[in-house]
Order: structure tokens, then sequence, then C-alpha cells
């Protein structure tokens, strides 16, 4: 029986036009054989969980360079835990001081990667969470 790929929504949430690293960590996932879900610029919180929970997915990865993560960030994993979507990880990336990437820790976001991360990095992490927290779910 084929192992069951990861499935991450890869969002760009807010006002930020820049998608570059977005859609090089959504291609670096899929290499890694990930199934991605690219959302597109300018997604609304509500549209994200509302896609993350019509695609059933394990990962929700925002990547947010405006400066909105406080905001972003929380609000998305609210609106996930009311679809009872407590068990996705919510992880991500962008300019994100080392102070708020803790503060976002403590409210339940997974990792958070900055600039110059290697993309395999994001990918081992993922691979590492779901061994530990879904592989059993789906046999």
């Amino acid at each position: 029986m084929a192992e069951r790929k990861i499935r991450v929504l890869v969002a760009k949430p807010g006002l930020d036009g820049h998608d570059r690293g977005a859609k090089v960590i959504a291609a670096s996932l899929r290499d890694a054989g990930m199934e991605v879900i690219y959302t597109g610029l300018h997604q609304t919180p509500e549209k994200i969980a509302t896609t993350a929970l019509q695609e059933d997915v394990d990962v929700v990865a925002l990547s947010i360079l405006s400066g909105a993560h406080m905001t972003l960030f929380p609000r998305v994993l609210e609106l996930l835990r009311e679809n009872g979507m407590d068990d996705v990880l919510v992880t991500g990336g962008g300019i994100i001081p080392q102070e708020d990437m803790d503060a976002l820790q403590e409210l339940g976001v997974g990792r958070l990667f900055g600039p110059g991360t290697v993309t395999g990095d994001a990918a081992a992490y993922i691979r590492d969470w779901f061994e530990e927290n879904r592989m059993d779910e789906d046999g």
C-alpha cells in the first residue's frame, strides 16, 4: 500500500503582493513528495480556513511579509479550531522577529522560518511533524 501524501495548503494572507518565496516553498514541498495546494495572493483568513477544510489538509503554511503576522497567524489558527481542525499544523514564514515567533508558538503555531532558510528544512520539519502526529490516522 502506498504511503499517503502529506497535504499542505500554502497561503498568502493579507495585502502582501510578494509571493516568490511562497511559490519556491510550494515547489520544494511538491519536490519532497507532498501534495501542495497554493491559494495565490490576497487571501483572507476565512478563505484560507475554508480551503483548508475543503481540501482536508494536514498543514497550513502561511507566507507573510507584510508585518501582519501577529494578526493573521492567530486568526487562521482560531478559524481552524472553530472548524474542528485542531490537529492541523499551522506553520509558515516571512519577516518575523524572533520574539514574535516565540509568542506565536505559545499560541499553538508551529515552527516558523525566516529569510534564507534552506527549503529542505521546512520540508523535513513538516515530514517529521506528520510522522509524529498524523501518520497513523489513515492507516
